[in-house]
């Protein structure tokens, strides 16, 4: 069967289900009780599952000893005590002190939250401990020149002028009245809704702390306050499971896009195609068999889309631009590593950055630590424009690299293909039983 990646229609259908505007007080429940598939990160009662910190690098305290993060997790919990408080149905913060900030850490979500504040305040949601959806005084003038006026609800924290900072349109309420967000992450990705109103759609959130890196794959949620009283309730999360997170991050492929694997043969494809079966409308490797097999047509500029599982220890690659024959790690433009982030522990083999998951095999290491656990499916676009290519993995983008600018090689083995403008687009087996389907390419002018 011919894969349909995500119509409009049900498309549409997926964001509803994620997007339901009314808090769960309005629909009639009880306050603080989550509707059907949340759970509460607030107990109404007292601080029980949080603790403090404030505008940090998570990776840091990630990278703490247990015993360091204990001292640390301790010695927050006097001070969020002296400033959060809980009051009949509302947790309040009298403007200062530490963030609270959830003990449990988060991947994909959807979150619920309602919130109420006074005049002149600022706060913000930290998504996976980073900055922010942004909650501000929008009839402050002083911070006009910071976007202000524009209202609450964007990623403030993203650079100037990029997508997202700024939220699509203005829906604070009144002073004294509850505002409600959805927010929703999948991979880096995030969809913003304030008061039933859409505010950021589907914008990567920048690692505030270090933005040559993506955001990390998992963190905590922390609400953020400064400069007056905020109140909050009803905060409800819900994990995403795999293949809604890839559903979403994925949408509907559009105008363009060509499968160019029909889950039923390899029409369409050459190369030594005995390496590889048609199971469950999967391209699956056979164990032990090799060797690169590609799409007859060829490719110059375009944007690839496909999903892949990996058994323990996986190696595959995509191959861009490959002429046909040969080693396509070189004499391609790239082999774009498909591989198991754990390959070290599954095979006690060490490797170099280079050749991590989505890497530019020997040229540009890619980040690691996004892909599902193994058994899982993952979700993968790769943008090949020019000397340039984008990996983007599960929602997060993990390589963008100018491969013209690249002189140094692992092993000081040169890769006289990448600098090819065109060539067929490809999977380099390397006798592990890795599987893709949803392939599906659009070419780019």
């Amino acid at each position: 069967m011919k894969f349909q990646p995500c119509p409009q229609s049900l498309l549409a259908a997926i964001l509803i289900s994620l997007t339901g505007c009314q808090s769960p007080a309005r629909l009639g429940q009880p306050s603080n009780t989550p509707p059907p598939g949340f759970t509460t990160l607030w107990n109404g009662t007292n601080l029980a599952g949080w603790w403090g910190a404030d505008t940090e690098d998570p990776r840091k305290y990630h990278a703490l000893p247990p015993e360091d993060f204990q001292k640390k997790h301790a010695a927050s919990l006097a001070n969020i005590a002296a400033h959060w408080t809980a009051q009949g149905p509302d947790l309040v913060n009298d403007g200062h002190g530490l963030f609270l900030t959830t003990d449990k850490e988060y991947s994909d979500f959807e979150l619920l939250v309602d919130y109420r504040t006074v005049p002149l305040a600022d706060s913000g949601i930290y998504l996976r401990g980073c900055p922010q959806v942004q909650i501000w005084d929008s009839t402050e003038e002083a911070k006009f020149k910071l976007g202000a006026d524009k209202g609450s609800g964007g990623l403030w924290n993203n650079s100037p002028g990029a997508p997202g900072k700024d939220p699509l349109v203005k829906v604070d309420k009144p002073f004294g009245e509850w505002n409600h967000f959805r927010v929703v992450m999948a991979g880096s990705r995030v969809w913003v809704w304030l008061n039933g109103k859409q505010t950021v759609a589907g914008v990567v959130l920048e690692n505030y702390f270090d933005r040559h890196l993506p955001v990390p794959p998992r963190g905590p949620i922390q609400l953020q306050t400064h400069g007056g009283e905020i109140r909050w309730r009803n905060i409800f999360i819900r994990e995403l499971g795999t293949a809604e997170a890839n559903q979403l991050v994925r949408g509907a492929d559009g105008v363009g896009f060509k499968s160019v694997f029909n889950g039923r043969d390899f029409n369409g494809w050459a190369g030594p195609l005995d390496c590889c079966q048609v199971q469950d409308e999967a391209m699956v490797w056979q164990h032990g068999k090799g060797g690169t097999i590609y799409t007859q047509d060829e490719f110059t500029n375009f944007i690839a889309r496909l999903e892949f599982k990996l058994p323990p220890g996986g190696n595959n690659g995509l191959a861009i631009r490959y002429p046909g024959t040969g080693d396509t790690a070189y004499v391609g433009m790239c082999e774009c590593q498909v591989l198991d982030d754990n390959y070290e522990q599954a095979t006690g083999d060490k490797i170099d950055p280079r050749q991590a998951h989505g890497s530019a095999y020997g040229m540009v290491a890619a980040a690691r630590g996004y892909q599902r656990p193994i058994g899982e499916w993952n979700y993968e676009e790769v943008t090949v424009q020019g000397p340039t290519i984008k990996v983007e993995l599960n929602g997060t983008v993990i390589l963008d690299a100018d491969l013209s600018k690249v002189t140094e090689y692992l092993a000081g083995h040169a890769h006289p293909g990448k600098d090819r403008l065109s060539g067929h687009f490809g999977f380099a087996g390397h006798n592990d039983p890795v599987m893709f389907r949803h392939v599906a390419i659009k070419p780019l002018n």
